[in-house]
């Protein structure tokens, strides 16, 4: 939220790129508040990132979400989440940046701390219809009631573009009561083997995820 001042947030909300010839360094998109899991579109070549959004404005706000990280794209942080709506915290506010922030592509819900994703084209021993899309992990919330996230999601897509509503693969990690959790996914990929590996950093496991064989 930038409550200390925005010089003290500089070089951060923000994915950089390096040119390795020149070991430049330069800001490639801003504004993202916590960009996790880049991955490339297989179909397209895009760059495509989670997000987590803002805390603190209300169990249903803000959405985290993932999108195609757009150069030179400014995505709101901290005038601004989801695209143009005022964080009106902030001050003071800058209109005028507000006004070229880019609406992401896909909401993942409020809260639920997803931090990464992979790409399906090479998850052959996922099932086929799994294949054409991306999985997020999704560590959970902390300040949510109902809890929300803590699980894995597969969402397809259509010409490089989401194409539908995410489909849990990968559930269980909260106690009936919502009071304790099992685990909470962290990172996934996807194997040489094509299987889906999913990070836990409260179970300290990697669980290996693959269909009926």
């Amino acid at each position: 939220m930038a409550e200390h001042g925005i010089a003290v947030e500089e070089g951060r909300a923000r994915i950089d790129r390096l040119d390795l010839q020149t070991a430049t360094l330069e800001p490639y998109a801003t504004g993202l508040r916590n960009p996790n899991g880049m991955g490339w579109e297989p179909q397209t070549g895009a760059l495509w990132v989670a997000v987590n959004e803002r805390d603190e404005i209300g169990s249903d706000l803000v959405p985290d979400y993932m999108t195609a990280v757009r150069q030179g794209g400014f995505y709101g942080w901290p005038y601004s989440y989801y695209g143009q709506h005022v964080d009106v915290r902030v001050q003071p506010p800058r209109p005028d940046l507000v006004a070229t922030a880019l609406v992401p592509d896909y909401a993942l819900g409020p809260h639920t701390a997803s931090l990464g994703l992979a790409f399906t084209a090479t998850a052959r021993l996922l099932p086929q219809s799994m294949q054409h899309g991306v999985v997020v992990g999704q560590h959970g919330s902390w300040n949510r009631r109902p809890k929300s996230g803590y699980k894995v999601i597969y969402i397809p897509f259509v010409e490089g573009k989401p194409a539908g509503m995410p489909q849990d693969v990968l559930t269980g990690f909260l106690s009936p009561d919502q009071e304790h959790a099992h685990g909470r996914p962290v990172g996934v990929v996807i194997d040489q083997s094509g299987a889906l590996l999913v990070a836990d950093d409260v179970g300290n496991t990697i669980w290996r995820v693959s269909g009926a064989q």
